[in-house]
């Protein structure tokens, strides 16, 4: 990572920080709320701009790869449908894709594999603090976009998870266009080599390198391309953010 980059991940996680502590009283009010979501437009754009769409995170080597990696997380999810594909082995696991696409439909792990394949070895900074690098092998989401056709209508692509957070609620998570079509965002099964272990996210999972961990959604169950995410949840684009965080989590 570059100086630039470093110096500005760390002006954005400690702004983020002082964000977070008070987002919720100010959110409470509709010139705050339009406050929030002012900063992080601006925060989205000057992103942009120090790295555009084209800017690849850095990839690492071998050498570099973490003797553990660590989950972030749900770990095991408790789900009756996850839990009957996991003693399957996964070999029923279907990727459902939806939405504004010409052919939805739905996607085996060797289906998505003929699609195309990436292997990259990159960082995972989670917003707690950590970080760990670990060699990843997928499918490239742009990939999957490209073969069922995406409508000029789509703005975002939302992934809806198999496990639950909370009282029946299950995990989803958002990204744009633009970065759904990045090269290093993968839809992958496999880390360091072999199948992702259920703690990672087994069978797959997203991995979108150039923002924080907790965009990076595991046991993913379905993608749905939509237009907008005001009716989905809360509104804000994902789990976390409906609990505060921000929607653009860019390194």
């Amino acid at each position: 990572m570059t100086d630039r980059r470093r110096f500005l991940r760390d002006l954005g996680l400690a702004a983020s920080g002082a964000f977070l502590a008070g987002c919720n009283r100010i959110s409470q009010s509709e010139s705050g709320a339009r406050v929030l979501e002012s900063a992080e437009w601006l925060t989205q754009r000057v992103q942009r701009i120090v790295s555009p769409s084209t800017a690849l995170a850095r990839e690492f080597t071998e050498a570099d790869i973490s003797p553990v990696f660590r989950p972030n997380g749900t770990t095991m999810p408790q789900t009756a449908l996850y839990q009957s594909l996991m003693k399957n082995q996964f070999r029923d696991y279907r990727l459902g894709v939806e939405g504004l696409v010409d052919r939805p439909g739905e996607f085996s792990i060797d289906q998505l594999r003929a699609l195309g394949e990436r292997t990259q070895i990159t960082r995972h900074d989670c917003v707690e603090g950590w970080s760990a690098i670990g060699k990843w092998q997928g499918t490239p989401l742009g990939a999957l976009l490209a073969h069922v056709g995406v409508k000029e209508s789509a703005r975002y692509v939302m992934f809806h998870c198999f496990d639950e957070w909370g009282e029946d609620t299950p995990y989803y998570e958002s990204i744009d266009i633009t970065e759904a079509r990045h090269p290093q965002t993968l839809l992958a099964h496999s880390l360091n080599g072999a199948p992702l272990p259920v703690a990672n996210g087994a069978p797959l999972r997203l991995r979108v390198e150039r923002q924080l961990g907790y965009k990076h959604a595991k046991y993913l169950r379905s993608i749905e391309v939509v237009s907008s995410f005001e009716d989905i949840g809360d509104g804000k684009g994902g789990y976390w953010e409906d609990n505060g965080y921000e929607w653009y989590a860019g390194i």
